[in-house]
């Protein structure tokens, strides 16, 4: 790609060489410059421009009645203009170049790196970011390893690209502090709740639909065998237990984040049996909904079922290249999850 305008520019000069002079190959060569312009800087492109005159020159030898001077007014013309364009191109490549730096900071903001094993607990994470200008969106998730087990969260704010980062940040903030000093899942939930309502006070959402998210608070107990979730209008998460795969439905939801001050904070945790060897899957809906090209959403029960047991890092790379496959490559919402699995304890590992 990067020599097509070289070789366009050899092909025109060829044809305008071989063929007769009624033809005016010769007339095409400004077009080189101009294409050039597009995948070139500003020097290169003018130095191209020059060549093609000098190649009109050239031909005005061997063929006297081309109209030279028309074509090396085009062809100076147009390299003038390509020149101006190469330079209003890389200004342009260079903003985008520092937005995508902002959006990776705001990525180890948001999502920072977290460890992929909590004693006898591992666990995986995937993110894709639907806006292709941006490596982030409205989806979010943390883990922390607390004194009251490892706790883990996932979730969606309404919307998606940069828009959203700053409503998942606040989220995100606010649980990396709660994690640690509320010993009740569901005094967690609240503060996330105040948090998310406190930012959209003070940033106020774009139109009048109200921002809001959905959360999943997942907490796994430190040598424990049962797990306690609280889901606040999230998809709910899927547990693979020896081939055998259950969609952990909460009895009672819990309100989305924003939106207790309107439909109250009846907070409930839910707990479920989760053995060694147990892989549980946290998701959001962009997963669940992607979308094949005849409109079909992507089978993630189906295809959760037929994975055997792996490691969360397997899975999620299984995931990965099918969820693309399916969709084809065009995703329509953010996409996150979390692979989680309960090991055996190094000791029972040893016998």
């Amino acid at each position: 790609m990067r020599l097509s305008p070289v070789i366009l520019t050899v092909v025109i000069a060829s044809l305008a060489y071989s063929t007769p002079p009624e033809m005016a190959f010769s007339r095409l060569l400004p077009a080189a410059p101009a294409l050039a312009a597009a995948m070139w800087p500003v020097l290169p492109t003018v130095l191209l421009g020059t060549v093609c005159l000098f190649l009109m020159i050239g031909l005005s030898f061997v063929f006297p009645d081309l109209g030279t001077w028309w074509t090396a007014a085009g062809i100076i013309a147009v390299t003038v203009a390509a020149a101006y364009g190469s330079h209003v191109r890389l200004q342009r490549e260079r903003t985008l170049f520092h937005v995508r730096l902002v959006a990776d900071a705001a990525q180890q903001v948001v999502l920072s790196p977290m460890p992929r094993r909590f004693g006898s607990i591992e666990i995986e994470s995937l993110y894709l970011a639907a806006a292709a200008e941006a490596s982030i969106g409205g989806d979010f998730y943390e883990a922390a390893d607390t004194p009251y087990g490892v706790r883990l969260l996932i979730g969606d704010v309404r919307g998606k690209g940069l828009p959203a980062v700053g409503a998942a940040a606040a989220i995100v903030n606010a649980f990396r502090e709660a994690a640690y000093g509320e010993p009740d899942l569901v005094n967690v939930a609240r503060r996330l709740d105040a948090s998310s309502t406190r930012y959209n006070a003070a940033f106020p959402p774009e139109g009048p639909m109200e921002r809001f998210a959905t959360a999943l608070l997942v907490e796994i107990p430190h040598g424990g065998r049962r797990i306690g979730i609280l889901n606040c209008g999230h998809p709910p998460p899927m547990l693979l237990n020896h081939g055998k795969l259950r969609v952990l439905e909460t009895a009672d939801p819990s309100p989305l984040l924003s939106l207790a001050g309107l439909i109250g904070d009846d907070y409930s945790v839910d707990t479920f049996d989760f053995a060694p060897g147990d892989l549980l899957l946290l998701y959001t809906d962009g997963i669940a909904e992607a979308r094949s090209r005849d409109g079909e959403f992507f089978p993630l029960a189906a295809w959760m079922g037929r994975q055997p047991p792996t490691p969360p890092r397997d899975l999620l790379a299984a995931l990965h290249r099918d969820l693309l496959h399916y969709s084809r490559g065009r995703l329509d919402d953010d996409i996150a999850a979390l692979a989680v699995r309960l090991c055996e304890p190094r000791g029972a590992e040893s016998r």
